[in-house]
């Protein structure tokens, strides 16, 4: 897809404030400082349009991105940061399960997982609980230039292996630096964009 429009339409704590239309969107989930901002951004050709940020746990909002008027990525907060209080965490998880249950608008998921480390507990309870729920994601393997070639095949059995996956193809390398996975996870996209959006049918 050529993007030739992105902005971002809103910055949501609560259902009240989703976009009133029936755009489908992609959902990016990860821990804090795991590289969604930089997913976008390698994406959609833009440096800034998702703020990338050194400090972990700055994304506090649901951030609505806009893309052609003809979908939206939406950028959950980062679970996982400790420094965060408990409540505040789970006031988080609290946003994110609510959109991820009610939203009828949820197309298609990217987990986003560092690929120099094996998932984290966070990471496993994430995987697990979407897929109880029939949310079955895709899981992308960032900041892959990092690894070595062996490294790499090492990071992406380890992430099959850990998160219980069988259909590799739902497993993505990619780099920001090298943009790795750039057009598969476009195909992917497209794909999903086709289809019936797959979110929970739940208004209560």
């Amino acid at each position: 897809m050529k993007v030739t429009k992105a902005e971002i339409v809103i910055s949501a704590v609560s259902r009240e404030q989703y976009p009133e239309d029936l755009l489908p969107e992609i959902v990016l989930l990860g821990r804090s400082n795991v590289g969604k901002s930089s997913f976008i951004n390698t994406l959609i050709h833009r440096k800034n349009l998702a703020r990338t940020s050194s400090q972990p746990g700055k994304t506090q909002t649901m951030n609505f991105y806009q893309i052609n008027d003809v979908f939206r990525f939406v950028d959950m907060p980062g679970y996982g940061y400790a420094k965060v209080s408990k409540k505040e965490r789970e006031k988080w998880g609290a946003m994110i399960e609510t959109y991820l249950l009610h939203r009828h608008n949820l197309s298609t998921i990217f987990l986003l997982v560092d690929s120099r480390h094996i998932p984290t507990e966070d990471d496993q309870l994430m995987y697990q609980w979407l897929v109880y729920y029939g949310l079955n994601p895709f899981v992308v393997l960032t900041k892959n230039d990092k690894l070595s070639k062996i490294r790499k095949k090492k990071a992406f059995d380890n992430v099959a292996k850990t998160l219980g996956i069988t259909d590799k193809t739902r497993i993505i390398p990619f780099s920001a630096v090298e943009r790795t996975g750039v057009e598969t996870s476009w195909m992917i996209i497209e794909k999903y964009l086709e289809s019936e959006p797959f979110g929970i049918k739940n208004e209560d």
